[in-house]
């Protein structure tokens, strides 16, 4: 075999293109709802295909369904889909989780030196319908980066205080935060967060579960 000559060698891609392209850079979520109703298929299927995923990569599985994308759309897209689920009247959860700066699976594929992204997202939607959740957000910094030291309860109590200023916030709970309120106002609560922790941390992630229409509330 006769080895390329290095002048020819592909070298390694650029961090600041990694970091621009949110498929590459891997923005995007796993979601799985679960409806309390023998109309659970139906009622899964209706709401997958009602909602727009204009610039998004969906693929739906047996587990969960994937979506990859910009943080714009997915905001915008994650806000139809819970709202769509709520509009159902049926008792459902929604499980959502977030990740972005590290596309691999068994280990981050993506350099260190790749850095955070940051973006703006647009305000949220709201939809008149309610919801609560419970929610975590992880911040996975293990490097130093502008003299700035790594700190996990920082970065998550900056989160908490945007779910202070919108109004989401109830309460800190064993392992979870608690939201309640317009299901808008709480996707745009977790993924604002998760999206405004990431301008400063290459890989964060989050995890959240929405409770809608629950027989237990209406009796409360």
């Amino acid at each position: 075999m006769i080895p390329t000559p290095p002048s020819t060698r592909p070298g390694p891609e650029p961090a600041a293109d990694l970091v621009a392209d949110p498929l590459r850079f891997g923005v995007g979520a796993r979601v799985t709802v679960a409806v309390m109703s023998d109309r659970y298929a139906e009622t899964i299927l209706g709401v997958l295909g009602s909602v727009a995923a204009d610039g998004l990569v969906v693929q739906t599985g047996d587990v969960s369904t994937y979506v990859g994308g910009d943080e714009a759309d997915l905001l915008r897209y994650l806000t139809d889909l819970v709202d769509a689920v709520a509009a159902t009247g049926e008792h459902a959860a929604v499980t959502l989780h977030l990740s972005r700066g590290c596309p691999g699976e068994v280990r981050c594929e993506l350099p260190g030196g790749a850095g955070p992204r940051g973006v703006t997202l647009p305000p949220g939607r709201r939809t008149g319908r309610q919801g609560v959740a419970e929610w975590a957000l992880y911040p996975l910094a293990d490097d130093v980066r502008a003299g700035v030291e790594p700190d996990h309860m920082r970065d998550i109590e900056a989160a908490i205080d945007l779910a202070r200023g919108n109004g989401t916030f109830r309460g800190s709970e064993h392992f979870v935060t608690r939201l309640e309120g317009d299901v808008g106002a709480l996707v745009e609560t977790v993924v604002g967060a998760w999206a405004r922790v990431g301008r400063g941390v290459q890989h964060v992630t989050s995890h959240v579960s929405f409770s809608l229409n629950s027989p237990t509330r209406s009796r409360g």
